[in-house]
């Protein structure tokens, strides 16, 4: 009945006509994509899409460097808070607790929370996806607030775990939901089904609540449930490339290895100036500047292998542009090439590179990770007594209330760029608060430094104040020397 009802639609919109691409003739008939949702299609593929991912990351060197200009461009040295507490002493406390902390997050102790912030987005550019799990610790543990997050992969929530629950509730994709599609648990396996070094029991799931999880994710579908990985629409081609590249290296190889060929009429008879390799192979050891006599008839012919030929060069420039395309990333970032890049079309793709990260640091890392953090953060801190605030639960929202700075960018132009700013700051266009936020300070921090400074320099009697030279105007002739 369904294929009955597809194909009569077919002949309706042959028929019709109007989009070519929603057509069924020669040039398209091959081409029947799913209609599954994307929810099916990971869970048939998500697995073998983030095991080829992750082996690409350790194999290949584009691969490695996409990852690493990833992270580095979206967490830097650390997507940092600055609580927006109206009272500066309770301010100043809230951001010093707050720096101790961060030496203390991981649970697993390799880095500190900035750290984490790499790690998660380098996690959720190959498999598409991380949780975080909130671990409360004793007082007797010595934090400077009590909590810490532990970090785990994608590998650990079960893709196949479908149930329906006698209560009403439904487990998806290892992911809990009520009868009002609200998530409520995460049922996530004791060990990593791929470590066999853990000596758990595999396949045994525990069930935490969705309080206690972070789940990060950059869903590109509506009702998606679980990530996939930004490799995805690459695999082939980057596994392809790769494959390409070892054998033109091994041809290469190979045909190195024989410098000199000798042909001679009677190879029964003996080659006096030949040895013998460990094989029983006649080889014949060359030195510089010396000369071999032959016997009559002998021939020497040299290698001649072939080239990779010209468009082994562009043939690699053009894939790997689809790569770069693939992967959000521009080329010279992901293939460290800057041959082919001049000023203006490196700005562009900068600038275009930098909104896209803009947008993703503002989307998954602040609004899924950092604010969830921070909240639980001052929460505890407040329970446990590190942090005396008066009304704190009447007053939460205003008390949690944060802004997040982003790592500053590096100007390709400096001296344009700051003469750009400083006029656009001058004309009323941005605020010094704004401007400084852009490059990852808070304003009112610089401000009470700046004043620190020039209070320390007026005791010591120092001055660093000299002439300063004006930026010379974009349209003034250059000067003529004096004759």
């Amino acid at each position: 009945m369904l294929a009955s009802l597809q194909n009569w639609r077919r002949r309706i919109g042959a028929f019709v006509g109007g989009f070519e691409a929603g057509q069924h003739g020669r040039r398209l008939k091959h081409f029947q994509p799913s209609r599954a949702h994307l929810n099916t299609l990971i869970a048939a593929a998500g697995a073998d899409i983030t095991a080829r991912a992750r082996w690409l990351t350790r194999n290949n060197g584009y691969a490695a460097n996409a990852i690493e200009s990833w992270a580095g461009n979206v967490v830097g040295a650390g997507i940092k808070p600055s609580s927006l507490i109206p009272d500066a002493a309770l301010k100043a406390r809230v951001q010093r607790l707050w720096l101790d902390w961060t030496d203390e997050a991981d649970a697993e102790g390799f880095t500190d929370f900035y750290g984490l912030q790499r790690r998660a987005a380098r996690e959720v550019f190959i498999a598409g996806e991380v949780f975080f799990r909130f671990r409360s610790r004793r007082p007797e543990d010595g934090l400077s607030v009590p909590m810490q997050l532990q970090m785990i992969p994608s590998e650990m929530l079960p893709l196949t775990r479908n149930e329906q629950h006698p209560g009403g509730n439904v487990i998806r994709q290892g992911i809990e939901f009520d009868r009002i599609g609200r998530r409520v648990a995460y049922h996530f396996l004791r060990r990593h089904p791929g470590d066999t070094t853990d000596p758990g029991l595999a396949g045994e799931t525990v069930r935490v609540p969705a309080s206690e999880v972070i789940h990060m994710i950059d869903p590109v579908d509506a009702g998606q449930l679980r990530g996939v990985s930004r490799f995805a629409p690459a695999i082939v081609k980057l596994f392809l490339l790769d494959q390409y590249d070892d054998a033109e290296l091994d041809r290469k190889k190979v045909a190195a290895m024989h410098a000199l060929f000798i042909t001679t009429p009677a190879p029964a008879e003996p080659f006096d100036v030949a040895e013998s390799d460990v094989e029983g192979e006649r080889v014949l050891d060359l030195q510089p500047g010396s000369v071999t006599m032959l016997e009559p008839g002998e021939e020497i012919q040299t290698s001649a292998p072939a080239d990779v030929g010209q468009t082994y060069e562009p043939f690699q420039y053009r894939t790997l542009l689809q790569v770069s395309a693939a992967l959000g990333v521009p080329y010279a970032y992901l293939s460290n090439d800057m041959l082919k890049a001049n000023y203006s079309n490196s700005r562009l793709a900068l600038l275009e590179f930098r909104r896209r990260i803009e947008a993703y640091q503002h989307a998954v890392m602040v609004f899924q990770l950092c604010r969830r953090v921070w909240a639980r953060w001052m929460d505890i801190a407040v329970m446990a007594g590190a942090l005396d605030i008066a009304d704190y639960e009447r007053d939460r929202r205003d008390q949690i209330a944060c802004s997040w700075l982003p790592p500053k960018w590096d100007w390709v132009d400096p001296l344009k760029d700051a003469r750009a700013e400083i006029e656009q700051i001058e004309a009323g266009l941005k605020s010094r608060t704004q401007a400084l936020s852009e490059r990852g300070f808070d304003a009112e921090q610089v401000d009470a430094e700046i004043a620190a400074d020039k209070a320390r320099e007026r005791s010591l009697g120092l001055s660093f104040t000299g002439p300063i030279t004006p930026f010379p105007a974009q349209d003034a002739p250059a000067q003529q020397p004096d004759v």
